[in-house]
């Protein structure tokens, strides 16, 4: 089989990155399927065969797809203090995990890491190792960081409401105070003097709970 583009462009203009910009399209469009060769094959208009031109095999293209989403993510500045670029890189980080969900249990799965992947996380431990964390508490606050970042992902994603507020989550709170009544008053209490308050966004939980946890890595800096 021949390289030959099956819709007739022109022959020698696929490219890796067109490929996993495709891809990831199509993994966005899909809700987190990735897509398999055929189809990826389909939507850029060439041959499967082509594609292994580019790509070995269905690991190698899902290397390619975590390392074009890690290079969305903003790195700590080579000078930054770092709580502000732990705080930027994980609001970058979350925002990157809602535009492509797929990848949340892709992105520390990859054996053959990309040059983006491997970046990323030396401008981290660099931000956390000039700033006073020793090499071990460097590794605590990175595992720390990233189990809280992409868990709030996954759950941001599963809500049935939009987490930025808005009417949804007002018919579902009103829906479950309906069920609660007397028998859960710790649900009915939330619900009233949070949750409905004027403005509420489970959206902004993020940035309490982020600030929680660089608040405890500082205390414990000067013991690691």
């Amino acid at each position: 089989m021949t390289d030959e583009p099956a819709n007739g462009t022109a022959r020698g203009t696929l490219t890796r990155e067109k490929v996993l910009r495709a891809a990831v399209g199509m993994a966005d469009a899909a809700g987190g399927e990735v897509p398999s060769t055929r189809k990826l094959a389909e939507r850029l208009g060439v041959r499967a065969m082509a594609l292994y031109h580019h790509f070995k095999n269905k690991d190698e293209l899902l290397d390619g797809m975590v390392d074009l989403v890690f290079a969305e993510v903003d790195l700590p500045e080579k000078g930054e203090p770092w709580r502000e670029g732990m705080r930027r890189r994980a609001a970058s980080m979350r925002a990157a995990l809602g535009r492509h969900p797929w990848a949340v249990g892709l992105m520390d799965s990859r054996l053959n890491a990309g040059p983006a992947t491997l970046r990323h996380h030396d401008a981290v431990l660099g931000c956390l190792r000039a700033d006073g964390f020793s090499v071990a508490g460097a590794a605590h606050s990175i595992s720390l960081l990233d189990s809280y970042v992409y868990g709030f992902a996954v759950q941001e994603a599963a809500l049935p409401f939009d987490s930025a507020g808005g009417d949804d989550m007002q018919a579902l709170t009103e829906t479950m105070m309906a069920q609660a009544a007397d028998r859960f008053p710790h649900l009915v209490e939330i619900a009233v003097d949070h949750a409905m308050r004027p403005g509420y966004a489970y959206a902004d939980e993020f940035a309490i709970g982020l600030d929680l946890i660089l608040d405890g890595l500082e205390r414990r800096r000067p013991d690691w």
